[in-house]
């Protein structure tokens, strides 16, 4: 068990001293190079290729964070917007026109469904929020999840590239060194050599050829292996990188398209509820410039007080049913159409044949006409549905 353990603990050490020694190596190969005394492999056409991915990815990343941000602000947007409609509803008084429209356009607005497959959705806002997180949010994640493995391959190409350089030149400098041991073994000028008889002399001489001989085999295969590592990852990499750079075009049509559909979708309905909300508002302020006109008509026809002629003593000509005030002007078409004006007080009568009345119509007659002439013969028939029951 202790064996095992010193081996595992030398592998380790033999390992750190391997990448220790790599990094030194790499290190002592870029300064030479930027000194310029050791040359640089270059691919004028790689680097460009580098220069775009690394364009590529600032832009990605760039528009992932811009996209978080809009999102972030969808999210802000739909709780105003919730609290503003609530609002809304809390401040709506009861006797206001279309109180119970109101609240059901309010309703609608906080959660209408709009899946056509009858499931289960959440509002117009989540809705539009998960559309975007799942069609352009997620494409977006997925496309620059692939940048750090790239990143990395490229790092790693780059130190491969520097392992070929320093091989290279480990290999150069051993075949001029090879050339001049070659020549100086004929004239051995070591002591040791010099002090040697001469049996003595051939066999150091053979000695320090297979030495030379072993350190150049060994710097020729640490160049051949050195270079086929480089050589895959320079391949792979010069393949890789045109199709990533090119699949950008379609990450940005599919992100900004879908985007614009969900958008255009969401306002589409949005814009629905908003008009009712403006009908509704534009009812309530009709109701109360009519309310505003019949208070200054009563005010401006209205008899002393205890006058004889008082409205409110007034007696109710045969067959009244209700009154009803008209909320928009009617011109008559035939002589016996009442004329309508905004505020104006109906006194509804009933027909003398029933047979004879219209669907959506009513007979009746000026409350004026009736006061000032107590009697019906200016009566008339009237659309119901420009006047509002009192």
């Amino acid at each position: 068990m202790a064996e095992t353990g010193n081996t595992g603990k030398g592998v380790t050490a033999g390992k750190l001293a391997s990448t220790v020694q790599k990094r030194l190596s790499r290190a002592q190969e870029k300064v030479l190079q930027k000194l310029g005394k050791a040359d640089e492999t270059r691919d004028a056409v790689f680097e460009e290729m580098v220069a775009n991915f690394n364009k590529q990815m600032g832009e990605g990343t760039k528009l992932q964070r811009d996209m978080k941000a809009y999102m972030v602000a969808v999210k802000t947007l739909h709780e105003a917007s919730r609290r503003l409609q609530d609002c809304l509803a809390d401040m709506y008084e009861p006797e206001w026109f279309g109180k119970e429209e109101m609240n059901a356009v309010v309703e609608e607005m906080i959660e209408k469904e709009m899946d056509n497959n009858m499931e289960d959705t959440d509002t117009l806002w989540l809705d539009f929020h998960q559309n975007i997180t799942d069609n352009s949010m997620l494409s977006i994640d997925s496309y620059l999840a692939q940048f750090p493995e790239v990143k990395a391959r490229i790092a790693k190409r780059d130190r491969k590239m520097v392992d070929f350089d320093s091989a290279r030149h480990h290999f150069s400098s051993l075949q001029k060194g090879k050339k001049k041991d070659e020549a100086k073994i004929a004239k051995p000028t070591a002591l040791l050599e010099m002090a040697a008889p001469s049996w003595a002399q051939g066999l150091l001489s053979a000695h320090q050829v297979a030495q030379t001989n072993l350190s150049y085999n060994q710097a020729e295969e640490e160049l051949g292996r050195s270079q086929k590592i480089f050589e895959e990852l320079n391949v792979e990499l010069q393949d890789q990188l045109p199709v990533l750079w090119d699949s950008r075009v379609g990450v940005y049509v599919n992100t900004f398209q879908n985007l614009a559909n969900h958008q255009e979708k969401f306002h589409k309905e949005m814009s629905k509820l908003s008009q009712n909300l403006n009908d509704i508002m534009t009812k309530l302020d009709e109701q109360r410039q009519i309310n505003e006109d019949a208070n200054h008509s009563q005010a401006a026809s209205s008899p002393p007080r205890g006058s004889e002629s008082n409205s409110s003593d007034y007696k109710l000509p045969p067959g009244f049913i209700y009154k009803v005030k008209a909320v928009h002007e009617y011109a008559a078409t035939d002589g016996d159409e009442l004329e309508l004006t905004v505020g104006d007080i109906v006194l509804v009568l009933a027909f003398d044949n029933p047979d004879e009345q219209d669907d959506g119509w009513l007979l009746g007659v000026q409350e004026s006409a009736w006061i000032r002439n107590k009697d019906i013969a200016s009566k008339g028939v009237f659309p119901e549905n420009f006047t509002q029951k009192l």
